[in-house]
């Protein structure tokens, strides 16, 4: 299978360079740089002698790599987005100290995003030394004690056309950070609505949080705290797990080349069609209604399966429209992921969008909702946390942050932050300081349990 120039989940050098260099330990490999994706596998890593045995590996047909693709990108989609409202559950606490609980799963998808782009174990039969004889494979291994930066070039560029690789770095760690999460919660400290999580478990919408009024001086220093804060928690993160795979080198176990080929590629196909189609059976027909004395714990239930089935539903198309659109957009011009910023700004607009209608009455006097029931707020927050989760992503966008070369990344990130941000003012400051926002039906029936 062909190398994916667009995907830059995949295509990043890692965070850490020329780690087994200190000579030459100022020299930076960059997103931009050619050689990055044109860098030949050294000979020895390709080279069979003309006695050695038939390879051991059968070719994939076209048809079976773009399905294994997919599934695992539908899988691992599906398991990002319930880490990630999982750990927004568990960090958004009475008390806690910070009140954007994105901000933990932004930091530890872009802490798994560094350990897969510094790793060089999991994969390592994928490299081909299987495929050598014996003469050959002694030879390989000898190129790799004395030119290791050929050798990690070689291995990287290989790890990145593995479908199982694709589906952590751009299914798992993309579904599991949200870029329009974190401009929504940018816009919400600056319309002073950010939730916090003081008395109430449950208080994760403006009706439920005590604010005061404060100065535009506060609501700016408010904007740029969130800014600030998941910006460097996130690059930090990717570098501290790119550490953590060299520091874990040698422990770390090697995936059998033939368990992920005969084994898990089929299973992944099963597992991920299932679940994805599970969840929408679900959704279109939920447990009915109970009633009676002990129907307390079964809405509880009932409103937990809301919450995450919807999400469910929509996660996988919002991850397989971020892949292709980075295909598609990103190698237009290299020193601007185009592809990223494109997903990033319209899962911006839908987030925007979606919020904004789940929380403005029809009439701010009667206090009538649009949608009005239960399933309507709960769709509109599946498609936020799921949809606009997964079409949007952090980990990849921190990725290409460290990967592009300074003035690019500083072009690249403001552009980015401001036309979210930006959109987010137009779309829901619209309704917020004109007509205003209501308590979304869903929520008022979770805190009445």
């Amino acid at each position: 299978m062909d190398n994916r120039p667009g995907v830059d989940e995949i295509n990043a050098p890692a965070p850490v360079q020329n780690r087994d260099d200190t000579s030459e330990w100022r020299r930076q490999t960059h997103l931009e740089d050619e050689s990055l994706e044109s860098a030949p596998t050294p000979p020895s890593f390709h080279t069979r002698s003309s006695q050695a045995s038939p390879p051991r590996r059968d070719p994939l047909s076209p048809i079976a790599t773009q399905l294994y693709i997919v599934s695992h990108l539908i899988f691992f989609s599906l398991w990002g987005t319930l880490a990630r409202l999982g750990m927004q559950w568990l960090t958004f606490y009475p008390g806690a100290p910070i009140v954007t609980p994105v901000l933990w799963a932004n930091v530890g998808g872009s802490f798994v995003m560094g350990f897969l782009s510094e790793d060089g174990r999991l994969f390592r039969q994928e490299w081909g030394l299987d495929n050598m004889d014996p003469h050959t494979r002694e030879k390989a291994l000898e190129q790799e004690k004395s030119d290791p930066a050929a050798a990690k070039k070689a291995h990287a560029k290989t790890k990145k056309t593995i479908p199982l690789y694709i589906g952590l770095a751009t299914g798992f760690c993309g579904s599991f950070t949200s870029f329009s999460s974190f401009m929504r919660d940018v816009f919400l400290a600056l319309s002073n609505n950010l939730p916090t999580p003081v008395n109430h478990p449950y208080s994760t919408v403006p009706s439920f949080t005590s604010t005061i009024h404060r100065s535009g001086g506060y609501s700016f220093m408010a904007l740029l705290a969130v800014i600030v804060y998941t910006v460097a928690l996130s690059l930090a993160a990717l570098n501290v797990g790119a550490h953590f795979a060299l520091a874990l080198d040698r422990f770390t176990p090697t995936l059998p080349f033939r368990l992920i080929r005969k084994f898990i590629d089929p299973l992944v196909v099963v597992l991920a069609w299932g679940c994805w189609l599970g969840a929408i059976f679900l959704s279109i027909w939920p447990p009915d209604r109970p009633s009676g004395p002990s129907s307390r714990g079964s809405w509880t239930n009932e409103v937990w399966r809301g919450e995450v089935l919807f999400a469910l539903v929509f996660a996988p198309v919002g991850c397989l429209l971020r892949y292709y659109a980075s295909l598609k957009l990103n190698p237009i011009t290299a020193s601007f992921p185009l592809g990223t910023f494109a997903v990033n700004v319209f899962g911006c607009a839908v987030e925007a969008m979606c919020y904004s209608v789940q929380h403005v009455p029809i009439n701010s006097t009667a206090g009538a909702l649009v949608g009005g029931g239960r399933v309507s707020c709960q769709v509109l927050q599946g498609v936020m946390d799921g949809f606009c989760g997964t079409t949007t992503t952090v980990s990849t966008w921190v990725s290409e942050l460290q990967s592009l070369r300074r003035r690019h990344a500083y072009v690249y990130g403001i552009a980015s932050v401001v036309a979210g941000l930006c959109l987010m003012v137009i779309i829901m400051g619209s309704v917020r300081w004109t007509v205003g926002w209501s308590t979304p039906a869903c929520v008022t029936m979770r805190t009445s349990l």
